[in-house]
């Protein structure tokens, strides 16, 4: 099954679906259509009978490379609504790319290699499970392009990272491997083959109860679950604040042109 040459969708016979995002050419980074496809998957997969395990992976050089940079140049949609409007159930549109895997039934794996920045990372944090490759390039990006982490990060964060390490990894947008996200909490295990180590665990999963695993999966959202909406929100009402702001543009700006950016105080 496929969305607009962006994600396909297969259900093996175990019971184990894999979703896959497609855009090899590009890194898998996110554009429109890339968000559409990934949300449609997640609606498709709670949808399917003798779903038992779901694993995430991307093909090519990387599993999301974030948002796609030609993103920034492109004028806003006129009929674009607010990130502050709840467009699915308590996140946004942007939200949702992550926040739907956490939202799916059961346990979702995340093959991720080759490069994992920004709206990537907090693709693979809406997995249960992240199986990271230990040269793995990644970082939580958005501070480089003088944005706030919005897609869902801050709810999927809490209980992986400690509070000062996540906060130095935001302010200063600093790169680091799959095995220092170990250390960190932002990877579970790394392995040299990150997807033949989630379709195993995958399979393992799909050989228990699932009615136990369905319940295990709301149980351990349940522990989370109080504050995430007023999480979500404040994501987006941070995000609407520094959006297309003189010092915003300016970070893009110097980060494409590979200078110093040079901030008015306003």
């Amino acid at each position: 099954m496929q969305w607009n040459d962006r994600v396909t969708l297969d259900l093996a016979e175990n019971g184990v679906a894999h979703v896959r995002l497609t855009r090899p050419d590009k890194m898998n980074a996110l554009d429109p259509e890339m968000f559409a496809a990934i949300i449609d998957a997640g609606d498709a997969v709670r949808e399917m009978k003798g779903l038992r395990a779901v694993v995430l992976s991307g093909e090519g050089r990387a599993f999301c490379a974030g948002l796609d940079l030609s993103n920034f140049s492109a004028p806003p949609s006129p009929d674009r609504k607010p990130i502050t409007e709840r467009t699915h159930g308590n996140a946004n549109l942007f939200q949702e790319v992550a926040m739907t895997w956490r939202k799916c039934p059961v346990p979702v794996i995340a093959a991720v290699h080759g490069v994992c920045f920004g709206g990537g990372l907090q693709i693979a944090s809406g997995a249960d499970i992240r199986v990271v490759h230990p040269a793995t390039r990644m970082a939580i990006m958005e501070m480089k392009w003088g944005l706030v982490p919005d897609m869902g990060g801050y709810a999927l964060w809490r209980g992986l990272v400690r509070d000062d390490v996540l906060r130095e990894l935001v302010y200063t947008n600093r790169e680091f491997t799959g095995e220092e996200a170990l250390e960190y909490g932002l990877a579970t295990v790394v392995d040299p083959d990150p997807l033949a180590r989630a379709e195993a665990i995958a399979a393992d999963i799909a050989d228990r109860n699932p009615d136990a695993i369905r319940g295990a999966k709301r149980l351990a959202e349940a522990m989370l679950s109080p504050d995430t909406d007023a999480i979500l929100m404040t994501e987006s009402e941070e995000q609407a604040k520094v959006m297309r702001t003189p010092n915003q543009i300016e970070a893009v700006m110097a980060g494409m042109e590979k200078r110093k950016p040079r901030f008015s105080d306003g």
